[in-house]
């Protein structure tokens, strides 16, 4: 590392990395000449046994500069040294290669179709692979003197272990020694391929495996460890901030590979691991040409554009390229937000935010008849249990009539994909949430019985850093020092990402089927409880733990599969196709919705328990 440094420090401050580029074409020029004469001269003394009065030095050279006029020339025509390839890169090698396999070849058709044959016969080609080898190597180093003159003084930056020597890993250190503006300095490599064990990425060797890093931090005196692992498990991550609190040291992660997607990696990735992090799964790896083919060139709608899933679907729709993205909402100043996360600007001046409450039947069939969407993803809903405790008749008109209204529109257009986004909470319900949200996935397959098109549900759990989700609310009551408030001490919940709940959405919306419900295998479920204690140990402080007992309608375990419900992965081996009997859409449309509490939960439990179409009865 010493060495590196130093070298690192001798080429930047010289002025030999600006002198190459402003001459390129003539330094050039006469490293290939230069390498054709000493090519042709070194295996002419070869060849005559280094004799010098045996070889015939007059012909000799006519050879040599046949061979310089012949590569020069072609290596021009092509652009070779005026930049049309990177230097030292392999497409410069073949182009080099074939100017200088032209030069070998012109130069030994004058060799022996003279009146007399010049040299012997093996110095032209001979000469010829010694001169592209000289020709290579130079390149090579001159490469390397412009790529290290690209580093930057160390100076009084932080040493760090990076974790991860695999293109994250490459990319981050590139990163740390180019930037002026990169508060560490990488010292040493951790990896558990043994096929990099003797690796050196940008001048940083691996010292050992994720195993040795308890020794690497006590060797290197290191106070800070980056894992470059964009696909690190939530269970490595876990392991790797236990033993890095042991060792007192901070812990710091790159963004997974969704929040990476179409970026490349800089010290301005580096984050201080989060519990999304370590509660995080494995992304289910979905088919993207799927997606691309029922979002490229589309018009789509996203209904409650303005909220946390409908902001990063239409995030996430954006980059799929389609005809016309749609975001609708019925708050102005969260549709301002997620326009100007997609553009940078939030105008609100574009036809692009639609103000429409999905309450108002007329204004939205307006809006559809007007914008005739292709695909809708319907994320617009009302979720606070406790608030839908107390006010069930708001949960029926939004959750239940709106989601109507939402798929009469729909139908009226010939929409050709619907996908309606459930939750956990749905699957054999006890809240009011989960009971509206039951009732909307039964009329969305009920509408899927006589509309053109493919309307399905996706069913998932509690989405992390959601706005107004559980972290949300105790990282406001550590803030304020406290105590943090759980329901119980033995309450379990399913978690998973923002980016991973939508990539879910997206996929559901281009593999399933009419009247079904996608389920995602969320894996095992997380005590919430502990996910309390671990925000509690991140942010250093002392904090107690109320346990406040859980609220009317509340489960102390989710299920995502209800009783009779079975679990089918025809398609995806991470995804269960999940068949909700319909509910004909008529019987919710009562004006009794609009009554007092009482009643409208007894609507809620009756369109729950009313029979399917086809008779088959159905239990909450």
């Amino acid at each position: 590392m010493a060495l590196d440094t130093g070298l690192m420090r001798t080429v930047g401050t010289s002025r030999l990395p600006v002198v190459l580029r402003r001459y390129r074409l003539p330094l050039l020029l006469a490293v290939d000449s230069a390498a054709l004469v000493l090519a042709y001269v070194g295996f002419a003394l070869l060849r005559y046994l280094g004799t010098p009065s045996a070889v015939p030095w007059a012909e000799l050279v006519e050879l040599a500069v046949v061979a310089v006029v012949v590569t020069a020339g072609l290596g021009a025509t092509g652009k070779l040294y005026q930049g049309r390839s990177a230097i030292a890169s392999v497409d410069e090698t073949i182009q080099l290669a074939f100017a200088v396999g032209a030069g070998t070849v012109v130069a030994q058709l004058v060799n022996v179709l003279g009146p007399g044959e010049l040299v012997a016969r093996t110095v032209p080609f001979g000469a010829g692979f010694a001169a592209l080898a000289l020709m290579v190597v130079a390149r090579a180093h001159w490469r390397r003197v412009v790529h290290l003159a690209r580093y930057v003084d160390d100076g009084d930056r932080t040493p760090v272990l990076v974790l991860g020597g695999g293109d994250a890993g490459r990319e981050l250190i590139r990163s740390m020694r180019t930037s002026p503006d990169s508060p560490y300095t990488p010292v040493a490599l951790l990896d558990d391929d043994p096929w990099k064990r003797h690796l050196r990425v940008e001048g940083v060797s691996v010292r050992g495996t994720l195993a040795d890093l308890e020794d690497a931090v006590a060797v290197h005196q290191v106070s800070t460890v980056v894992v470059a692992i964009a696909s690190a498990t939530s269970e490595l991550l876990a392991e790797l901030a236990e033993r890095a609190e042991r060792l007192g040291v901070d812990l710091k992660v790159l963004p997974g590979v969704a929040e990476l997607f179409g970026t490349r990696i800089s010290i301005r990735d580096i984050r201080d691991i989060n519990t999304e992090d370590l509660l995080g799964r494995g992304l289910v790896d979905t088919d993207l040409a799927s997606i691309a083919g029922f979002l490229h060139g589309k018009r789509v709608l996203v209904t409650g554009a303005g909220g946390s899933i409908g902001a990063e679907l239409s995030r996430q729709v954006s980059l799929w390229e389609p005809a016309e993205l749609m975001m609708l909402d019925r708050d102005e100043s969260a549709l301002h937000g997620v326009q100007l996360t997609i553009h940078g600007h939030g105008l609100l001046d574009s036809d692009e935010v639609i103000l429409c409450d999905i309450r108002d039947a007329d204004a939205l069939r307006r809006v559809f008849e007007e914008r005739r969407p292709e695909v809708v993803l319907h994320a617009a809903a009302l979720k606070h249990l406790p608030m839908l405790e107390q006010y069930p008749g708001e949960a029926i008109k939004t959750n239940v009539l709106g989601t109507v209204n939402v798929l009469e529109a729909a139908r009226a257009v010939g929409v050709e994909r619907f996908v309606n986004i459930s939750t956990d909470k749905a699957a054999d319900p006890t809240s009011v949430l989960g009971l509206s949200k039951r009732v909307a996935e039964r009329v969305t397959a009920d509408v899927a019985r006589d509309a053109s098109g493919t309307y399905m549900s996706v069913r998932f759990g509690n989405v992390l850093g959601s706005r107004g989700s559980v972290l949300t609310a105790w990282a406001a009551q550590i803030a304020r020092g406290g105590p943090v408030t759980v329901t119980h001490p033995d309450v379990t919940r399913y978690f998973m990402t923002i980016h991973e709940a939508c990539q879910l959405v997206l996929q559901a919306g281009a593999i399933g089927r009419d009247g079904e419900v996608m389920v995602l295998d969320m894996g095992e479920p997380v005590r919430v409880d502990d996910v309390a204690r671990q925000l509690i140990a991140q942010s250093g402080r002392d904090i107690e733990i109320v346990y406040t007992g859980l609220r009317e309608g509340e489960k102390l375990d989710e299920v995502l599969i209800a009783h009779g419900e079975a679990d089918r992965r025809p398609v995806h081996d991470l995804i269960t196709h999940v068949d909700v009997p319909a509910v004909p859409r008529h019987l919710v449309a009562a004006p009794e919705a609009r009554a007092d509490r009482g009643e409208a939960l007894r609507l809620l439990r009756a369109w729950c328990e009313a029979p399917s179409p086809d008779r088959t009865p159905v239990g909450v």
